[in-house]
């Protein structure tokens, strides 16, 4: 079972590619970023976390330019975006992005994604709330157009575009793995339709490694493997325990979570899981 770890990367936290630079020397697999492009004020959406939303959610930098700045200083460690809210961004720039993340880093990008939760951010991008999932579907089925062939062209009902040229195309073949945010049923279900991986957040929604047997039904009534969707156990905390029953349940990995701070508290943290992943 491999192990990664995530923050909010903000002005006032370890920087990014010190993080990645960190987390490599200690023998993690990857490294994490999430993305909010901003908060509206009226803050009508409720947060799926708890009653209070933390205001790095507000201070969050942007994953792409994240993962670049670590790409130049890394050379092991992958790196993903813990999650991209591909509903609020222009799929031709965002297919240039990662791909051009892969390239800088040599193939190390995990393009994670999800629908979000936020309604009001949505709608500042030109997005409705109730169609963001059919989008994001659209959008990452024409982001693999694009990637995969010299002179792409989508129509879907949300997406459309004609045939055109986009270089560089990534380093991973066909692309870098999208591994699909979001809980059971529904965020399963996508993964399974149009995934290369699944990532549920530990204990959100229940006991998340109970949800595990009906996921990987899910897999085999529409003929995938298990190893076609691996799971990513995503911002759990740093358990020997829990890291026991998530290896036992065949999680394919395990992300921790640490806080937006500054190196001197983050670094310790960082410290005690490698001893846990040793």
């Amino acid at each position: 079972m491999r192990i990664g770890v995530t923050m909010f990367s903000t002005d006032y936290a370890i920087p990014p590619h010190e993080l990645a630079v960190e987390a490599e020397k200690r023998g993690y697999e990857s490294v994490w970023f999430p993305e909010h492009s901003h908060i509206p004020t009226s803050r009508k959406s409720p947060w799926p976390g708890g009653p209070e939303l933390p205001k790095w959610y507000y201070d969050t930098y942007d994953p792409f330019l994240a993962i670049a700045a670590a790409a130049v200083v890394t050379k092991t460690i992958k790196l993903g975006t813990g999650v991209c809210l591909v509903v609020q961004r222009d799929p031709i720039h965002t297919a240039k992005e990662v791909a051009t993340a892969d390239r800088l880093s040599n193939g190390r990008v995990l393009f994670g994604i999800g629908g979000g939760w936020n309604a009001e951010e949505m709608e500042d991008h030109g997005t409705a709330f109730a169609t963001r999932f059919k989008l994001m579907r659209e959008r990452v089925e024409a982001m693999k157009e694009i990637w995969a062939r010299s002179k792409p062209k989508y129509a879907g009902d949300m997406v459309k575009f004609d045939e055109m040229m986009q270089w560089p195309k990534p380093v991973q073949k066909p692309h870098p793995p999208i591994i699909v945010g979001g809980g059971l049923p529904h965020g399963a279900r996508r993964a399974v339709a149009y995934g290369d991986g699944w990532m549920p957040i530990g204990g959100r929604g229940g006991d998340t490694l109970g949800m595990l047997p009906e996921f990987r039904e899910m897999l085999k009534l529409a003929g995938r493997k298990d190893s076609d969707v691996p799971i990513t156990l995503f911002g759990v905390g740093m358990n020997a325990d829990g890291l026991k029953r998530a290896e036992d349940a065949g999680v394919d990995r395990v992300v921790f979570g640490v806080p937006p701070e500054a190196s001197d508290k983050v670094l310790p943290l960082l410290d005690k899981g490698a001893a846990l992943i040793r």
